[in-house]
Parts: structure tokens; C-alpha cells; sequence
């Protein structure tokens, strides 16, 4: 099987590769094959957008990767872990130490201040790291706001803290779900700077679901999904 590879400078690590993945929602005449067959892979501090219309399967792709749900079929392997044979722990390990997911709906702790929900995927995988936190924090201009709870905050100022969890850990590879979805567009710009920023510095591979071609077109790849496929 042929895995599209992007291009990328010599000797770097991949961390994504994603081979012949296959999904469908529902049962008997009702069933819908949302992806296709999808190839593709990724590597450190390489930066991938993936576009597509509404319904042509980014989110359930990242879902995937995620493992968040189970691929009908094909093989999804991050940082040497073949995800699609995970059982439910290992994929939540998964997802603790070497996936940071950054959601539309920024998925804050609402009981949480600032810092703690920074620290919070960290502390859960045993990484906790105060030096770089609070890096993160500075970078992200959030110092001031560390004492703050969710529902205090702006919209852009939420999405930041979603990015420093994210990165809190130093995962391998950080997914992103329309990450500047609910934010104007010079906000979503800034936080964009900021996110593309900060994985570049660490290395980290970042995969990227984004309506806006505009967006996209500041990633170092792009790759656009139609019906359940990659775009020749």
C-alpha cells in the first residue's frame, strides 16, 4: 500500500503514519462510509492542514487518530504505538502523554483556574513540569490570568489556555479541530501564530482540521479530504 508522504527535511522522525483507514457510521441500507481508504503521514515539527467540506470525514479522522472511536479497518500508528490495537487504556495513556487534542469548543475545566487547567493532561500523565508551564503561560500571554476561571476569560484567551494543555505535556504530535472556529479573525491569527510558534519550537507534529483556506495555507502542508478520500 502506497502512503502519501509529505515533504519534509532529511532525517526527520515520523509520528503519524495512517495506512488504509476505512469508517462507517450506522447500520444496514442507513450505513454511511465516511472515510475511504485514507494514507497519510506526518513528521516531528512538520505542520499538516487538512481541509475538506462539511461531512467529508476531518473530525472522525482525528477522532481516530486520537482513539477516540475505532477505525472499521487499516492501521493508525503515533510515536511507534499502533493506536488502532489499543484497548481503552492504552489509548487514554495515549492520549495523556504523547497526543494533545485542541477542540473548537476549547473543553476547559470550569473548576479550574488558569494554571491548574495548564498543568491539569501534564499532572494526569505523570509529566508535570512547573518550569515549563509556566513558559507556556508566559508565551501565551496568560501570566496575568493565571488566578482566572474559564468563564472569566474571552474566547481567544480560552482557546490559549486549551493550546498550553495541550502542550503542557510535550507530546509528539498535537491535533486540532477547527481551532479558531469560534474565534474573529484577527484573533484566530494570533492564536494561530502562537500554536504554529510554540510546536515548531518543541518539535512537535501538528495536525490541523480547518474550513479556511487562508489558514491553511500557513501550514507547512495541506492535504484536502473529499468524500471520505485524499484529493489526488
Amino acid at each position: 500500500m502506497l502512503v502519501r508522504k509529505l515533504q519534509t527535511g532529511d532525517g526527520k522522525k515520523t509520528v503519524l503514519t495512517v495506512q488504509g483507514v476505512t469508517k462507517s457510521w450506522g447500520q444496514g441500507e442507513a450505513r454511511q462510509q465516511v472515510l475511504r481508504g485514507v494514507d497519510l503521514t506526518l513528521d516531528a515539527a512538520q505542520s499538516l492542514a487538512l481541509t475538506g467540506e462539511s461531512g467529508s470525514g476531518k473530525s472522525t479522522l482525528l477522532h481516530l487518530i486520537a482513539g477516540l472511536d475505532h477505525a472499521d479497518a487499516g492501521t493508525i500508528t503515533v510515536a511507534n504505538q499502533t493506536v488502532t490495537t489499543l484497548d481503552d487504556a492504552g489509548r487514554a495513556a495515549l492520549r495523556r502523554s504523547t497526543v494533545g487534542v485542541i477542540f473548537q469548543q476549547f473543553n476547559l475545566i470550569p473548576s479550574l483556574d488558569v494554571a491548574a487547567n495548564i498543568a491539569f493532561q501534564a499532572r494526569l500523565a505523570d509529566k508535570a513540569d512547573p518550569d515549563w508551564a509556566a513558559t507556556l503561560t508566559h508565551r501565551l500571554g496568560l501570566t496575568p490570568h493565571t488566578a482566572k476561571y474559564p468563564e472569566q476569560l474571552s474566547g481567544g484567551q480560552q482557546q490559549r489556555v486549551a493550546i498550553g494543555r495541550a502542550l503542557a505535556a510535550r507530546p509528539a504530535l498535537v491535533l486540532a479541530d477547527e481551532p479558531t472556529g469560534n474565534l474573529d479573525e484577527e484573533t484566530g491569527e494570533r492564536v494561530l501564530d502562537l500554536m504554529l510558534g510554540l510546536v515548531g519550537e518543541t518539535g512537535t507534529a501538528l495536525l490541523m482540521v480547518t474550513h479556511s483556506a487562508r489558514l491553511a495555507a500557513r501550514l507547512d502542508n495541506r492535504l484536502h479530504l473529499e468524500r471520505g478520500r485524499i484529493a489526488p
